[in-house]
């Protein structure tokens, strides 16, 4: 059967090629089960790529990943590349990708699986259920603002400086992606900001309310101040449903977030770009476990997020609804059956590897599809 879907798989650096290699376990399911064929191509990025060709994402990636239908990426970083300068660092291949491919909207989905509800640090009943999706724009704001730099002042004092930048198009564009989102869930949506003290904050809100007003009024809109927000995310998680932050407000709280659900080896991510004529957008998954250089080689690192991340992709790039949530059902079924690696690992559970958590979930695909 010819392939009818191109992905470019980047594994990276640390646990990223351990955990890469059980999502491709699914993937040869899905041919042999599913008659769903996929034309896999591999690169490199982050230190891996630093290592072979100098450049945390050369442009051999980016040619890579402009003719692929969906990127899935590993992680990238360690301490072996701690000291490279700044421009020259592993997570700056990342930052690459998403700007290169227009990825301006990361949607990260914060999920309490029913049978991990005691792993979270919080009370079982403050998170049981939990189901929320924060939104964070991802092109823009102080990661990519200038000017940017680190200075000698005239009287010899040395000064490091960003600068927290956003157009009107960049907040509506990411704005209309999160009011889409709410639309086909609750109908709520939580705008988050620091409009008290940030003449951003400030734009930043006047964008997402005229947004709102003149496109999604049926969406429920409130705004909320990026230190309470974290705070309400710790007390009271469930209040919440679609999140919209900007770049540095949405990398602190999904990773808040995905602390208060009781592990980062469990959240997948999506990182979308803006649709062509034909329908057709880039688009980006990952974990947001990142590298764990502690545990790389181990074997022991959790595969689960990495596997959730490619169900995101056959949801969000190819509509594959069924096949997606086929996968899901099997990761929440192997969880339920007492399987669990290290960073879930509960009294009375069996732990075990990443190899053994890969080739179960693949068995109870079987078990579903059958």
């Amino acid at each position: 059967m010819p392939a009818n879907k191109k992905l470019l798989v980047l594994p990276g650096d640390g646990i990223g090629p351990e955990v890469m290699r059980e999502v491709r376990r699914v993937v040869d399911w899905m041919d042999r089960r599913r008659h769903v064929s996929f034309s896999i191509e591999e690169g490199l990025v982050g230190g891996a790529a630093i290592d072979a060709e100098g450049h945390p994402c050369p442009d051999s990636t980016v040619e890579k990943a402009l003719r692929a239908d969906a990127v899935l990426f590993g992680s990238v970083g360690g301490p072996k590349w701690d000291s490279l300068p700044f421009e020259n660092r592993p997570e700056l291949g990342i930052l690459r990708l998403r700007k290169d491919l227009g990825l301006f909207a990361n949607l990260r989905p914060a999920i309490v699986w029913a049978p991990l509800a005691q792993a979270s640090s919080l009370k079982a009943d403050l998170v049981s259920g939990l189901d929320l999706m924060i939104v964070r724009e991802s092109t823009g704001g102080i990661y990519f603002g200038e000017p940017r730099g680190i200075e000698t002042l005239p009287n010899g004092m040395r000064r490091g400086y960003d600068t927290e930048s956003y157009t009107e198009e960049e907040i509506a564009r990411v704005a209309r992606i999160a009011f889409e989102l709410a639309r086909k869930r609750q109908n709520k949506l939580t705008s988050v900001e620091k409009a008290n003290v940030m003449q951003s904050g400030r734009f930043w809100r006047e964008v997402v309310t005229s947004v709102g007003r003149s496109e999604f009024p049926e969406v429920e809109l409130s705004h909320m101040y990026a230190d309470n927000c974290a705070m309400q995310l710790a007390s009271r998680p469930k209040q919440f449903d679609v999140i919209l932050a900007s770049n540095l407000f949405g990398d602190l709280l999904s990773d808040l977030a995905a602390a208060v659900t009781g592990s980062l080896g469990m959240l997948p991510s999506a990182t979308l770009g803006a649709p062509d004529s034909s329908g057709r957008r880039h688009a980006l998954y990952e974990p947001i476990h990142g590298s764990a250089p502690d545990i790389a080689g181990r074997g022991i690192a959790n595969p689960c997020a990495q596997i959730l991340s490619f169900a995101m992709l056959l949801r969000w790039s190819f509509g594959m609804e069924e096949d997606a949530r086929l996968i899901e059902n099997a990761v929440e079924k192997v969880l339920a059956g007492g399987l669990r690696t290290a960073d879930i690992m509960v009294p009375g559970a069996a732990r075990v590897g990443t190899s053994v958590m890969g080739e179960a979930v693949v068995r109870e695909l079987d078990k579903i599809a059958a």
